[in-house]
């Protein structure tokens, strides 16, 4: 299947001052297959070390003399590394000690090699007791597939361009047919495994099922990385869904257990975090670049990885999101503030340009406005509305009222066609994507 990272593969192959490469993510999103990929299609060979239960790799980097490391590597695949011509592909790194620092010398001594790892955020967060090669590394991070990578894995490529090129009089005529998928995408979600599956089954059983593996696979890594707070790490994420649901989507420590506090959870939500399983989007106090000036971390949302995963923990069933308008119109706009969000995730390719999405609310009042958006030339105030029904009295009091004087236009995403109305933009939900992509979003001034 495409992936829009693929692009970002090739300009790091094709620049000649590439150090070796992380490709991050969270579990199952698609590293290994997309750089195997990459592996066998732009180079001549690859050779594929997967570090997970194999004791070559465990015994590989007892030193950092990487002639040694190559050599072995050399004798153990029958194959000669070749600078430029061979990717060296290391796969679940942070399971053998050492993989990470090597990496360091790997830029120093071997520059020219094209070497690429994959781990897990979480992984590779956790270890410690080991130095992360600042300065000597570059990195990618990878998210579930957007729904413009969506509408390319059920082979509606030229759809997808009309969508990225933001092609209103097209789109126009396209609606109907664009609502329909973004439809099976809210049930589906981004997980490949899962799209893959929905492409050539269209099997709504067996999306669930898939996707509850995930989650179980999920649940067992919180037991298996950590040590205490397991409990916690659980109750966190089994009460999103919950949050979500509520009009007002501030997290509330109340809805965990009773009487909790924020002292009690905040490990177990950067664990969350940190393995990328959930985005934190904290408030903000006024909308003045930059943005993370002015954010106040104590009052915040969160949002999962995926709106595929989350609807399956909420038990929504495939009834209810396949037919007529239940994905949008129920739950309250969950999924689709989520739905949002993960677009814009997925433009924060640079772990060094996450904090994009933002939102602000007024204490005493019920003002609030759904995402405040750092992009690369403008602050955009954002309101995301499930379906047709789109006013936005928020976000006119905000941009016309309470912050005039910062010249901000507004945007409205929702399910009716573009349309500007000076003051305020409206996107319709299945180019959200392609709209923040278009303002410069997740790329460096």
């Amino acid at each position: 299947m495409k992936r829009q990272i693929y692009l970002n593969l090739i300009e790091w192959k094709n620049n000649k001052e590439h150090k070796p490469l992380i490709l991050l993510g969270a579990r199952q999103v698609g590293k290994t297959y997309i750089l195997k990929e990459f592996g066998k299609n732009e180079f001549d060979d690859m050779i594929y070390i997967n570090c997970h239960n194999n004791s070559f790799a465990e015994g590989l980097f007892h030193n950092f003399d990487i002639d040694r490391i190559l050599y072995q590597i050399e004798q153990a695949y029958e194959k000669r590394i070749v600078p430029g011509k061979t990717l060296l592909f290391f796969d679940e790194i942070q399971e053998v000690k050492n993989g990470i620092p090597a990496l360091k010398y790997f830029c120093e001594n071997k520059r020219e090699l094209h070497v690429v790892v994959a781990g897990s955020l979480l992984g590779i967060s956790l270890r410690e007791d080991e130095s992360y090669p600042v300065g000597k590394v570059n990195d990618l991070r990878m998210y579930p597939m957007t729904f413009g990578e969506f509408l390319l894995a059920n082979n509606r490529q030229l759809l997808a361009e009309a969508v990225e090129k933001l092609d209103w009089d097209s789109l126009q005529l396209h609606h109907d047919t664009l609502v329909e998928y973004l439809r099976q995408y809210y049930f589906v979600g981004g997980m490949p495994e899962v799209v893959l599956d929905w492409v050539e089954n269209k099997d709504a059983k067996k999306v669930r099922s898939i996707q509850r593996s995930i989650l179980s696979t999920y649940n067992k890594d919180m037991g298996k990385h950590t040590k205490t707070d397991v409990i916690r790490i659980r109750q966190v994420w089994n009460s999103i869904p919950a949050q979500l649901a509520k009009e007002n989507k501030k997290f509330i420590f109340g809805i965990i257990k009773k009487g909790a506090r924020s002292a009690e959870f905040d490990k177990a939500l950067q664990w969350l975090a940190d393995a990328g399983l959930i985005y934190r989007i904290p408030r903000i106090s006024k909308p003045e670049e930059p943005l993370k000036f002015y954010a106040d971390e104590s009052a915040f949302k969160v949002f999962m990885l995926d709106h595929g995963l989350l609807a399956c923990m909420c038990g929504a069933r495939s009834s209810q999101m396949l037919l007529g308008n239940g994905a949008f119109t129920e739950f309250k706009g969950s999924f689709t503030e989520n739905y949002v969000v993960g677009q814009i995730k997925s433009l924060e390719i640079h772990d060094e340009m996450d904090k994009n999405i933002f939102y602000y609310s007024k204490d005493n009042s019920s003002m609030e406005v759904d995402m405040v958006v750092q992009a690369n030339s403008r602050v955009i105030p954002t309101e995301v509305k499930a379906e047709v029904n789109v006013q936005s009295k928020s976000l006119y009091t905000f941009v016309n009222d309470e912050f005039r004087e910062f010249d901000l236009k507004g945007l409205r995403i929702s399910m009716l066609p573009y349309k500007d109305q000076n003051w305020m933009e409206n996107v319709p939900l299945y180019a959200a994507g392609a709209f923040f992509q278009s303002t410069g979003l997740g790329t460096e001034d």
